[in-house]
């Protein structure tokens, strides 16, 4: 088979060469995606090679090959099978842009002849396989995939293995729902896991993943998906849908019955009366895109009533009644070229990869997180592999999985560390996540100079340089000995006595700060800020913290049970450095909050994003009082604009040009103040 790196775009077909090129890629790429699930394109890559090939076709029909596939559902690629389906099974129509849909719209209007009357639903179009489930007397008898979109396989042997599709219905329901089968991101975690232990190539990404499990009837091991149905048709003559039943309706009694739709996903299903409210729920769902269970490539536009839809009609791979609005790519295939190794400062060791450069969700990918040494063999990878890399919204790039066709002759597995990359020094493999033995002594003027930090100790101009001749002299070996400073240790490290004596009395300052910037002074892994703030409200005391277990943790908000005993290890590891902090008298105590009951704030039960330099009565706050200022007032500190997000507060920028975070924002209809009128808010939270 002829492969050719997923990130070798063209731009036009030039040749009646180049198309007979195209259109055997396309076949390649669609039989290995139907067949083992393992395409060698990824799916941004698929659809400009498709659309180059059908311009081609449009530009001279009269050279069109006979065994042309685009005109064919899946591209005539998805193994037929000899299962007959009771009404034909369509692929859907895409369109990538807003003008795309305004095409789509103005196509409806000419076949009805006037304006749709019944309004259009949204739902998202989620990333995976489409099948068809029989249930006869509410018992799950039968699955199909799409196949020709006449006829597809039995794959019944996954019966069982799919969440939200229940093998037994409370009622006896006789009815063929119609859906996608997909891993959710939790499942395709799960899945890679398992195969990794049966000595089994991961999946390069969860849409591969999902198509290969289907078929698959072999393996020692079940990996689980998930449904969500997208329409019904009756099943052997049996009544089910009630008579005219609109799209919103036919999944409402989908749903009813106790199987899972593309209404139950957190996009959800909406029904809006045109165009217009159609293309800002498309936006609406991009812009939650990030924080979805499962993987979406687009929204998806229907005609809501059936009469409309029979009248708009269907063609021989699609319907006229419905579109895909293609979403950009949030997964891309690069190369994969290096692996580099940091040490954080509590000694963990994380890998990076160095990609070649990609363009995924509209910005260039050069790196990506590898997580641990155990992810690195877990994946398989190999320095030269073509990788699948995963990044939606404000979410960190991540590396899924290598396309083993594409494996250079040759390569090498990701070598992993034999000693700490940044002191030389032994390296602790107890866990999945590598640590220098030295713990937070490896990166000690790493973890001083956050320690430093604004919103912990708040010691201004301590920085790199200063931090970096205190601990090189001895004077400094941790956070306690920095309260341990005299005016003359200073001096020598700054080289100057009035610097010296500004740093002295910043020092003596911090000692009254609250426990919760103490705590998160200390390093902690997985307690930044917002947790230390939770963990010290909490326990009110640090000998309440270094008293609690695991389980009197996980009564903290955010801390589960595979966080909690990690805590407990640091905090008991901590204690020399605890009691030289007390021995120092600095203060191991959270104040109780005085003010007006945040359980009943303006902001309980919402969740707040701040973005930009604040102003007016909050010109003095920075990252770590705002907040601390929202958890008083009985809010939620949010990091990214999304479907949760209640509340945005930002500041205007520089040219009053809108921030990213405010357009999206105004997509999403969430509520933005400004630093003055949020301040306005809570008011009587800001003493």
């Amino acid at each position: 088979m002829t492969t050719l790196p997923a990130a070798q775009a063209q731009s036009a077909l030039s040749s009646r060469t180049d198309y007979e090129t195209g259109l055997q890629r396309l076949r390649e790429a669609s039989q290995a995606y139907y067949g083992d699930g393992e395409s060698v394109l990824d799916d941004a890559s698929y659809d400009q090679l498709r659309r180059l090939v059908q311009d081609w076709e449009k530009e001279n029909p009269a050279e069109v090959s006979p065994d042309s596939p685009t005109g064919l559902v899946a591209d005539g690629a998805a193994p037929v099978g000899d299962v007959a389906h009771t009404s034909r099974l369509l692929s859907l129509d895409n369109v990538f842009n807003a003008e795309g849909l305004v095409a789509w719209g103005a196509s409806v209007q000419r076949r009805l002849g006037h304006a749709p009357q019944g309004g259009m639903t949204v739902e998202p179009k989620i990333d995976g396989a489409a099948v068809a489930a029989r249930y006869r007397g509410g018992r799950l008898a039968q699955i199909i995939t799409r196949g020709d979109g006449s006829h597809g396989e039995d794959i019944s042997h996954v019966i069982g293995q799919i969440d939200g599709l229940p093998e037994q219905l409370a009622e006896p329901a006789t009815v063929e729902v119609r859906g996608e089968v997909a891993f959710t991101q939790e499942q395709f975690e799960k899945a890679n896991e398992i195969r990794s232990a049966h000595s089994a190539q991961v999946f390069a990404n969860p849409r591969n993943g999902t198509a290969g499990t289907l078929r698959a009837k072999d393996r020692p091991y079940r990996l689980q998906m998930t449904f969500w149905a997208y329409g019904a048709v009756e099943l052997d003559g049996v009544p089910f849908l009630p008579a005219g039943a609109t799209h919103a309706e036919t999944l409402a009694s989908v749903a009813a019955a106790g199987i899972q739709t593309t209404a139950d996903s957190p996009a959800g299903l909406h029904v809006v009366a045109d165009l217009a409210a159609a293309q800002e729920r498309v936006d609406a769902i991009a812009a939650m895109r990030a924080d979805l269970p499962v993987g979406i490539d687009g929204v998806v536009i229907k005609l809501n009533d059936t009469a409309e839809q029979t009248a708009a009609g269907v063609g021989s791979r699609f319907p006229y009644w419905a579109i895909a609005v293609k979403l950009p790519a949030v997964e891309r295939q690069t190369v994969l070229e290096d692996v580099v190794w940091d040490v954080g400062r509590t000694g963990v060791l994380a890998p990076t990869a160095i990609l070649a450069p990609v363009e995924i969700d509209g910005s260039t990918v050069t790196r990506a997180t590898l997580h641990n040494p155990a992810d690195i063999r877990r994946r398989d990878l190999h320095l030269g592999d073509t990788v699948t890399v995963y990044k939606a919204g404000d979410i960190i790039p991540r590396v899924q999985g290598a396309v083993v066709q594409l494996r250079p002759e040759g390569a090498l597995e990701v070598p992993l560390p034999e000693v700490c990359p940044n002191c030389g020094g032994e390296i602790s493999k107890a866990q999945e996540r590598w640590r220098c033995v030295k713990g937070t002594a490896c990166a000690l003027p790493a973890l001083i100079e956050y320690a430093a930090q604004r919103e912990m100790l708040d010691i201004d101009g301590l920085g790199k340089t200063y931090v970096a001749a205190l601990v090189a002299s001895g004077d400094v070996s941790d956070v306690a000995d920095l309260f341990a400073l005299s005016v003359e240790q200073l001096t020598d490290a700054s080289k100057s006595a009035k610097r010296a004596a500004k740093l002295a009395e910043q020092i003596e300052t911090a000692k009254a700060l609250p426990l919760s910037r103490i705590f998160c002074a200390l390093g902690v892994h997985g307690t930044g800020r917002a947790m230390s703030r939770r963990i010290a409200r909490h326990f009110v005391t640090m000998d309440a913290i270094r008293q609690a277990d695991a389980v009197a943790l996980k009564g903290v908000e955010g801390i589960g049970a595979e966080k909690a005993p990690v805590i407990v290890e640091q905090v008991a590891a901590l204690a020399p450095v605890i009691d030289k902090l007390i021995a120092a008298g600095v203060n191991m105590t959270e104040p109780q909050d005085t003010s007006p009951a945040n359980d009943g704030g303006p902001l309980t039960g919402k969740v707040v994003v701040v973005t930009g330099k604040m102003s007016g009565p909050l010109e003095t706050f920075g990252r770590s009082e705002m907040n601390a200022l929202i958890e008083k007032a009985g809010g939620r500190v949010g990091s990214s604009v999304s479907a949760k997000t209640s509340i945005l507060v930002a500041a205007q920028s520089a040219g009053g040009k809108p921030s990213s975070k405010a357009v999206k924002a105004a997509e999403l209809g969430v509520t933005v103040f400004t630093p003055e009128a949020f301040a306005e808010l809570v008011v009587d939270f800001l003493a």
